[in-house]
């Protein structure tokens, strides 16, 4: 199939940066939160860093909805049905809205905890105003949104895979970073 008019255009230089930067720190938070019991268990570092790729994920992920709500989304190609359009919508809202509950729900959860929260070992993050009660509760729900977060980026994973190799319709190409026009 022919790549469409409607797949050439690209994303800027920032959103590009903005999703590669977020989906590189939540994949990596994604793997230690998932594993630190199991294959990480005693290794001191891992915790702390995912606290701080989790704020970091928390900063970015604001200014990426900063910068949506004056930049939109592009359009579908023509020939992707309907369906498919509402589909991808929805996903892309669900991980908008995880990139921001996953990091502040762990910031409950630590916020909650004696402990400080290191951001990078450079500075403490300040705690935020949770009871034991709220960060237990917080923590229960970081735990589900890590889980629903990984079913999400493999159907995102999966869609951009099959546009690029079944498809062949250039939306994979739309947000890869050389091939990526600068826009501002």
């Amino acid at each position: 199939m022919p790549v469409s008019d409607t797949a050439r255009v690209r994303y800027s230089t920032v959103a590009i940066w903005l999703h590669w930067s977020i989906a590189a720190l939540v994949i990596a938070n994604l793997a230690i939160g998932l594993l630190h019991d199991s294959l990480l268990h005693g290794v001191r570092w891992a915790i702390p860093l995912h606290m701080s790729f989790g704020l970091t994920v928390l900063i970015l992920s604001l200014a990426r909805v900063a910068w949506r709500l004056s930049h939109p989304f592009l359009p579908a190609p023509t020939d992707v049905p309907r369906w498919q359009q509402v589909a991808a919508r929805a996903t892309h809202i669900a991980l908008y809205a995880l990139i921001l509950l996953m990091p502040f729900t762990g910031w409950m959860m630590a916020s909650a905890g004696k402990h400080p929260i290191g951001f990078y070992w450079l500075v403490d993050a300040p705690k935020l105003p949770v009871s034991k009660a709220l960060g237990d509760v917080a923590h229960q729900g970081h735990g589900v949104l890590g889980w629903l977060m990984l079913a999400l980026v493999a159907l995102h994973v999966g869609a951009a895979l099959r546009h690029h190799f079944l498809l062949r319709d250039g939306v994979l190409g739309r947000m890869i970073p050389a091939v990526a026009n600068d826009r501002g």
